[in-house]
């Protein structure tokens, strides 16, 4: 065998190998079917694509290697065509949770035309409200039995006063659920969080999530409802920091979640464990509003995601990072609070956390 027909197989069985890690369990998530029948063919991919690379090295297989290889790549080819022609989109029977993408818009008051245009636009500016339709504030009894709110809110944006960056650990210290939380001046808080939009009758799967499982959904939730069901409900280990923000980036990031849910109400698009989830939407939305943000490890791994914003000077400095760290979780007094209604949860998983009784900016 020379040097070339060996780097040849090698370089074609590692190709085979490269295609059977994305079709096999591209067939056995997204093939229409029962169980059983996704099942097999999946197998039946794999073992051809065991035999294709066998072949390539077995000499007594010459007669038959290259009409295996032609039938693995003719599969490939319809598999990819199949692949493209799975689209997202916004008209499935949604799990009640993710029904709804939250609807939002600007709302300035009633102008005085008689006045200068200078006194009119800081008016309208100082006015502003953010109007939202479907923000969820669901009861939750247990993690399977809840009671359904979907609810119309005001938020007048020059209250603006924080931002806050949740991480919810459900995996370990590693992985976590990202959540964001903007606080206004009366009290209120806002959290918005990006899910998976799963169908009624789903699983979470993290493999699944990086093969079209799953649509993207952006969810403005009291944080009663979306807090409370993760710390207190299904018990996962919640952090709270606050960030340190310009008050007009604060603004601008929450008129940047209202618009995301708004492009994927018309343009659905589909959820990526890797790519496109909870944290690197964030990331996506926050190099829009500013510049200089490096790509990190920490935004793959979101259980280490307080860390990286540290690094960029972006949480409260009222105390190290250790020490930030030290008195991030919420969960005791999530807890304690279980009872209490909105607003008095909200103060309340937010005692000890340092720089939490001031603003972001």
């Amino acid at each position: 065998m020379t040097l070339v027909s060996l780097a040849a197989r090698a370089l074609s069985s590692l190709a085979v190998v490269g295609a059977s890690l994305w079709l096999v369990p591209a067939l056995w998530f997204r093939l229409p079917g029962p169980e059983g029948l996704r099942t097999t063919v999946a197998a039946l991919a794999a073992v051809l694509g065991l035999v294709c690379v066998i072949v390539l090295w077995w000499p007594q297989a010459s007669a038959i290697r290259w009409r295996l290889m032609g039938s693995y790549l003719m599969l490939l080819v319809a598999s990819l065509a199949w692949w493209a022609s799975i689209t997202p989109r916004a008209d499935r029977d949604w799990a009640p949770e993710v029904a709804h993408l939250v609807e939002g818009q600007v709302v300035t008051p009633a102008r005085d035309e008689a006045s200068p245009a200078s006194a009119r636009t800081e008016a309208a500016t100082q006015g502003e409200v953010l109007h939202l339709e479907q923000v969820r504030n669901f009861v939750w009894h247990s993690a399977e039995d809840y009671t359904p709110r979907w609810e119309s809110r005001d938020y007048p944006l020059e209250e603006l006063t924080s931002v806050d960056l949740l991480t919810s650990h459900w995996m370990g210290p590693q992985i976590a659920h990202t959540l964001v939380s903007f606080g206004f001046a009366d009290g209120r808080y806002l959290a918005f969080s990006v899910e998976i939009r799963k169908e009624r009758t789903e699983q979470f799967s993290t493999l699944g999530g990086m093969f079209k499982q799953y649509e993207l959904a952006v969810i403005a939730a009291d944080e009663r409802d979306i807090i409370r069901v993760r710390s207190n409900v299904r018990g996962e280990q919640v952090h709270l920091y606050r960030v340190q923000m310009p008050r007009e980036m604060i603004r601008e990031l929450l008129l940047a979640y209202v618009d995301e849910a708004e492009t994927l109400r018309t343009q659905p698009r589909f959820y990526n464990t890797a790519t496109s989830n909870c944290t690197t939407l964030v990331y996506a939305m926050m190099t829009r509003l500013t510049d200089g943000l490096p790509l990190d490890y920490r935004l793959l791994l979101s259980g280490y995601l307080p860390e990286y914003v540290a690094d960029q000077d972006a949480l409260s400095d009222a105390a190290p990072f250790a020490e930030l760290k030290a008195s991030s979780l919420i969960n005791p007094a999530a807890i304690a609070a279980d009872e209490h209604p909105d607003g008095d949860f909200s103060r309340l998983i937010r005692a000890g956390i340092p720089g939490a009784d001031r603003p972001s900016y």
